[in-house]
């Protein structure tokens, strides 16, 4: 080839490289700009002509440039949405605020993204009107003591209401009752009573129990009195019965027999009577304290072998 050809031919080489580079760099940019890095619990929405066309799970993804783009980043871990109070009304006609917590999270990405247009402002007016109706069927007292029944109950029906969009509600908790101030000062006044009376309760129950201790005191002295009676007059009744025996053992003769009649006679004469009559035959005083001494006998020997 000539030169002057050759030097012809070397601009439009050289622009046709330049041209060829450039398509060679726009089109390695679309081809990073494809590429996508999900995160964990996280998913993205993959749109194809404005239409649904795939969700990308977590781990490097790739999008066809132009063709498909990214939708929406949606994250799949649980979330809490505390929603201001709402009034409510129970079924005696009382006006109360209540504010809950929801605890959710999205079971359905497709759902989510095309479901609802805000999500979270449906989950909570659906929060709100099912809180309404739930509080509704109580009165105050029924109200103030069923929160979990409340809560169970509005988790079921929240979940299945939010299954359309995608979301699952697998808590809620009812946070704060506001009451209004004429109620809660009623409610504190008839607390102060209950609380008098349970002291009142108390303190009659307390003196009860002392009278019931005391008069179980008394009862047992008086048994232990009567039952120490019992064993003295025992005790006498033997000790008598062991004299006359060993009297009898003895074998006393007609003179000390009728030394004991003085004796009898002494005792009475030191006593309180005014009178006394002393027989005319004074040994007939002895023959009297033989016979009794006769008498006597048996009763002693039966004593001291019922003793034995």
């Amino acid at each position: 080839m000539q030169p002057a050809l050759i030097a012809g031919m070397q601009p439009a080489l050289i622009a046709g490289l330049v041209i060829f580079g450039l398509i060679l760099f726009v089109l390695l940019i679309v081809f990073i700009r494809g590429i996508r890095v999900v995160r964990h619990a996280t998913v993205v929405i993959v749109e194809k002509f404005g239409s649904y066309d795939s969700t990308l799970a977590p781990g490097l993804r790739y999008i066809t440039p132009v063709l498909k783009r990214a939708r929406q980043t949606i994250s799949m871990k649980e979330r809490v949405a505390d929603f201001p109070p709402k009034p409510v009304i129970t079924k005696d006609n009382v006006t109360m605020q209540i504010d809950t917590i929801v605890y959710w999270q999205v079971c359905d990405p497709k759902l989510f993204a095309y479901g609802a247009e805000n999500p979270l402002l449906a989950l909570e007016n659906i929060s709100a009107s099912t809180l309404r109706n739930i509080i509704g069927e109580f009165e105050l007292d029924e109200t103030l003591t069923s929160r979990d029944y409340v809560n169970s109950k509005l988790q079921i029906i929240i979940d299945k209401a939010t299954d359309a969009w995608g979301i699952k509600v697998t808590r809620v908790e009812i946070k704060n009752i506001i009451l209004p101030r004429d109620i809660q000062d009623s409610m504190e006044k008839q607390m102060r009573a209950e609380r008098g009376k349970r002291e009142a309760i108390l303190n009659a129950e307390g003196v009860r129990q002392a009278a019931i201790l005391v008069a179980e005191g008394e009862k047992q002295s008086a048994v232990l009195r009567a039952e120490a009676k019992k064993i003295a007059l025992i005790t006498e009744a033997e000790g008598q019965a062991d004299a006359i025996r060993r009297i009898i053992e003895a074998k006393p003769d007609a003179a000390y027999v009728t030394l004991q009649g003085f004796e009898a006679l002494k005792v009475l004469a030191n006593g309180s009577a005014t009178k006394i009559v002393v027989p005319s035959n004074i040994a007939d005083v002895a023959g009297l304290l033989t016979s009794m001494t006769e008498v006597i006998a048996p009763g002693a020997r039966a004593a001291t072998g019922a003793k034995k």
